[in-house]
């Protein structure tokens, strides 16, 4: 089922949580709400699911319009942060629950409740009740829950935040495994990039209560259309080198540092721009092919990468060592930046310009 919401907005008294929201999600995809605590990714995860009420747009699901239907006649399966399931009950009677509700004969939910159980993996807990599962157990009890209803789409609010580590990767791929083989338009939160990043088809990054890029994974870490998506994505932080465009490339804006490169030639000069620098764009190279130069100021090694902060002029960027290169603290290096990895920004609207 196609999502859609047209200016989509929620206030609370004089906080604009979501702020004329309009946006469309896919049939059959995986969508991550992403963005930093008090962004309005769970408001709006709510508002589709009929907890939050509209202040004001519409909600679409399909060509229909849901904005004032309530919630349990939406075809929505809502998975919580904190499962939410009955302790009282077993696994097979907590997954049956739904269908309880809505006066399905026994039998029948029962062989619903258990074909669930085993697209989630856990047919052989059953008869246990939720303290005797672990933590992704009672995970995969609240999206079978969800899923038993036969819903039109899921929804799931950071389903992930209280799992460790090793769990929380694990349960990602099991997400993404459920949603392909069902099919069902799914929409999860997350303040996780790498989670987002790992099992999405879109994304959505929001700030502010508003949409700052949505697009597939690739595309948003690779082609920002601002900082903030730049610095909100990547693992280690891009890095920002503020300035101006001058006849010979780019002047930093304490002037202690240029960059020569032919990019610059195609923006006016002395236009105030940020050039961000992924840690994977800069190489080391000889003074012929050098765009500047920089100095070794730490070596971080982690596992089979080392990454290198560097100095150029008085600001420091990323630099991952691809070859068997012997560096120093403090040594000087020439270095060059790859177009792949390299993003220029305007320096007023901290908008895309390259």
């Amino acid at each position: 089922m196609k999502i859609k919401v047209e200016n989509l907005t929620k206030k609370f008294r004089d906080t604009v949580a979501v702020n004329n929201l309009s946006v469309t999600f896919e049939e059959g995809k995986l969508i991550a709400l992403l963005g930093p605590s008090g962004c309005g990714k769970s408001t709006t995860l709510f508002m589709l699911a009929g907890i939050t009420p509209v202040t004001d747009g519409k909600i679409y699901f399909d060509d229909e319009d849901i904005t004032d239907m309530p919630a349990q006649k939406r075809g929505i399966g809502l998975v919580f942060q904190n499962y939410a399931l009955y302790p009282h009950m077993s696994v097979l009677q907590n997954i049956c629950f739904p269908l309880e509700m809505e006066k399905v004969p026994k039998k029948e939910r029962i062989e619903r409740a258990k074909e669930m159980a085993k697209l989630v993996q856990i047919e052989d807990y059953l008869d246990r009740k939720p303290s005797q599962l672990s933590g992704g157990q009672q995970q995969r009890v609240a999206i079978a829950r969800a899923l038993v209803k036969k819903p039109k789409i899921l929804l799931l609010d950071e389903p992930l935040s209280n799992l460790d580590a090793r769990l929380r990767l694990e349960m990602r791929e099991e997400i993404r495994r459920i949603q392909q083989e069902t099919k069902i338009t799914t929409i999860f939160v997350t303040h996780d990039q790498e989670e987002a990043l790992s099992i999405s088809d879109q994304i959505l990054l929001m700030k502010k209560g508003e949409i700052q890029q949505l697009d597939n994974p690739q595309n948003l870490y690779d082609q920002p259309v601002n900082t903030f998506v730049a610095d909100f994505l990547g693992t280690p932080p891009i890095s920002f080198l503020p300035g101006k465009v001058c006849e010979n490339g780019f002047l930093m804006d304490d002037e202690s540092a240029i960059i020569r490169m032919d990019c610059f030639s195609s923006i006016p000069d002395q236009k105030n721009i940020i050039i961000g620098i992924r840690a994977e764009a800069v190489r080391i190279c000889s003074e012929e092919e050098a765009h500047t130069k920089a100095q070794i100021t730490n070596l971080y090694t982690m596992g089979k990468e080392t990454l290198a902060t560097l100095k150029i002029g008085s600001k420091e960027v990323r630099m991952y060592i691809f070859d068997d290169i012997d560096l120093q603290l403090q040594q000087e290096v020439f270095i060059r930046f790859r177009k792949k990895g390299m993003h220029i920004f305007d320096g007023e609207t901290t908008e895309r310009v390259l």
